[in-house]
């Protein structure tokens, strides 16, 4: 079977202080900001990283959001990887831990009410 050679350059979203956002993410992702006017992108940190861009918002935020990152880190490290984002300024929202038996995460929100997950999947057996 051929795939089709696509992968993630970026996630974009806006955000009311880009600049600000951008510190956050940086620290979560490990990547580097590269502002740019009132933009902001943070580069992959690493090959197997994922750039985000971050733009000034346009509009009120929507009360649902229907797109959110899903970060995921080695079986064990979920809880470890959450309060270092709590650390950061992000507020945990749920915690899914048993409904599904090959993932477990927890809802975060960002210091701009951007929703994202911290996932692990246990070892397979």
């Amino acid at each position: 079977m051929t795939y089709p050679s696509i992968t993630l350059g970026a996630y974009n979203f806006e955000a009311s202080d880009p600049h600000r956002l951008a510190n956050f993410w940086s620290q979560i992702t490990g990547g580097e900001s590269h502002p740019g006017g009132e933009s902001v992108y943070i580069a992959p940190a690493g090959e197997n990283g994922f750039g985000l861009f971050l733009q000034p918002m346009n509009g009120a935020r929507p009360e649902r959001q229907t797109a959110h990152l899903d970060l995921t880190v080695p079986w064990g490290r979920r809880d470890t990887e959450v309060a270092r984002a709590v650390t950061l300024g992000a507020t945990v929202r749920w915690h899914v831990l048993d409904e599904f038996p090959h993932v477990q995460w927890t809802t975060l929100a960002d210091p701009d009410g951007n929703l994202f997950c911290i996932a692990e999947h246990p070892p397979s057996t």
